[in-house]
């Protein structure tokens, strides 16, 4: 990151929050080496990610009319969920102030009456229970050391469930030593009918859940996929390939 300017420096009790630009793309970081968000800065609501792509496959199961995303970062799947679907309403969750300001100030988030934006923790948060049941529940529980463990717990994911509409859906992106986690997998087949998954080829492996079972063929999932490729500026098809039944 030695050719980027530093935007913002600073720090709180769980570590630095750095900012770096380079020009054309905007990069929030955690710790020396690391990307937690990227954007481009003349589309910000196109994600740069492998993972946060992999992450919009729900979509190609449910319009949601309400999604809750745990953990902000800089708030690029805020962002391309806000440009994608008509009359959303997005609650974002992130555990650190200094994190969400971050977001707000240097990431070109989106505002508006559809937008909520609480500091808590996800967990918490969860087992608390969410004002409305959601459509949509995406998890990117990061810190300075890497996944929140609390995500594979089975208190979690029940939580989880209980605040997702009965055709709703899950996206859970965790490290890829979770792959072979039958655990995990049994845990969330206890409370979703179509579980399935994919390896980003980026050391992520995403989950998404269904609570009731979709009947799309392959064929009609590639349409939708090309469909939804043409409005989120990448291709949500190379991700619909490599997702299978778990």
């Amino acid at each position: 990151m030695s050719h980027q300017n530093l935007l913002h420096d600073s720090a709180d009790e769980l570590g630095p929050i750095r900012i770096f630009d380079d020009g054309q793309y905007r990069i929030l970081s955690f710790a020396e080496g690391d990307e937690q968000s990227r954007i481009r800065l003349s589309t910000p609501h196109i994600l740069q990610h492998e993972y946060t792509q992999a992450m919009m496959l729900p979509l190609l199961f449910c319009e949601p009319k309400r999604v809750c995303i745990l953990g902000l970062g800089g708030g690029t799947m805020l962002n391309a969920l806000h440009h994608t679907v008509p009359a959303i309403h997005i609650t974002a969750v992130e555990l650190r102030q200094e994190v969400m300001d971050a977001a707000e100030m240097y990431f070109k988030l989106p505002t508006g009456k559809r937008i909520t934006l609480d500091v808590a923790n996800a967990i918490d948060y969860m087992a608390e229970g969410l004002p409305k049941k959601v459509d949509l529940l995406m998890t990117d529980l990061y810190n300075t050391e890497g996944m929140d463990r609390a995500v594979l717990q089975a208190s979690f994911i029940e939580n989880c469930a209980r605040n997702i509409k009965e055709d709703g859906w899950l996206a859970l992106n965790c490290w890829i030593d979770q792959k072979n986690n039958q655990t995990l997998t049994d845990i969330i087949k206890k409370h979703f009918n179509d579980v399935r998954a994919l390896d980003t080829g980026t050391g992520n492996w995403v989950i998404i859940a269904g609570k009731r079972k979709n009947q799309s063929n392959i064929k009609e999932l590639k349409a939708a996929a090309q469909k939804l490729s043409d409005k989120m500026g990448f291709q949500l098809t190379k991700w619909q390939s490599r997702l299978s039944e778990i």
